[in-house]
């Protein structure tokens, strides 16, 4: 294996330091995306002539719901025996540990208040904050790049990466890369449609091919990733395959639901 044929990863995670602060391109790109998810979300509004000014409350629900449901995803389904006997470590975000699982199940939830403080149709909100979100989640996984983790297994394809950062010295899979270039094209499908169909589209549909459409792609991808904590090694499947199938499922039936009722 000549690997001078393949790419070496060296970057460093932080954009800038200033002593123990430093501004990573993972909260970069996290904040991008939200940024960018709120000018959309905004347009969508504004194009069925609702008032604006709901999307910053809904932008707030959706935040707290991603993050914390995304924190306690990675607690509860990959780490609980260390955070059950280690609860103070559960607040440090910033130590790494968020569950993309875990993050969808949170603003599914958060969206329930949304729904029943501005009395919105929850399929609707939902179909409308699916778009934006493919294209957070491609940028979250360009985060997951720059940090050097969650790749793949060992491969000969030219375009594997030497995570050098991480004392690897053969090429891996860079599946981060493999997950944001999926999730960019589910984005474009997805605005696409909504651009042709507006208000027309019938609820649910949009979010049910988001669901169906990234999770799908998750799970085919995780047969190439490196398992995330020890305990997966004996699994037939790895925990984000499992946590994907109901997703997927609940995706199928939503997708079915609407395009019976239209």
């Amino acid at each position: 294996m000549n690997l001078l044929n393949y790419i070496h990863w060296n970057i460093s995670p932080a954009i800038v330091e200033f002593g123990n602060f430093e501004i990573r391109y993972y909260g970069l790109f996290f904040a991008l995306g939200f940024l960018i998810s709120y000018y959309i979300v905004q347009s969508f509004y504004k194009r069925e002539g609702l008032p604006v000014e709901e999307v910053d409350k809904l932008t707030l629900y959706v935040l707290l719901g991603a993050i914390l449901g995304a924190r306690l995803g990675h607690v509860f389904f990959y780490e609980p025996d260390y955070y059950l006997a280690h609860p103070g470590e559960i607040l440090k975000v910033w130590h790494g540990g968020l569950a993309s699982h875990g993050g969808t199940i949170g603003i599914l939830i958060a969206l329930v208040f949304y729904f029943r403080k501005f009395k919105r149709s929850y399929l609707w909100t939902l179909d409308r904050i699916a778009i934006p979100t493919a294209l957070t989640g491609a940028l979250i996984r360009l985060g997951n790049l720059m940090n050097s983790e969650i790749y793949g297994y060992e491969t000969t394809l030219p375009w594997g990466f030497v995570f050098e950062r991480n004392g690897e010295t053969v090429p891996k899979h860079p599946t981060q890369i493999y997950e944001a270039l999926s999730y960019l094209v589910i984005f474009v499908i997805l605005w696409i449609l909504y651009r042709k169909r507006g208000k027309e589209t019938p609820h649910g549909l949009i979010v049910g091919i988001f669901l169906v459409a990234v999770f799908g792609m998750r799970f085919f991808i995780e047969f190439i990733k490196n398992d995330q904590v020890a305990f997966e090694a004996g699994m037939l499947l790895n925990m984000g395959q499992w946590l994907s199938i109901p997703m997927v499922l609940a995706g199928a039936f939503l997708w079915f639901r609407a395009l019976k009722k239209s």
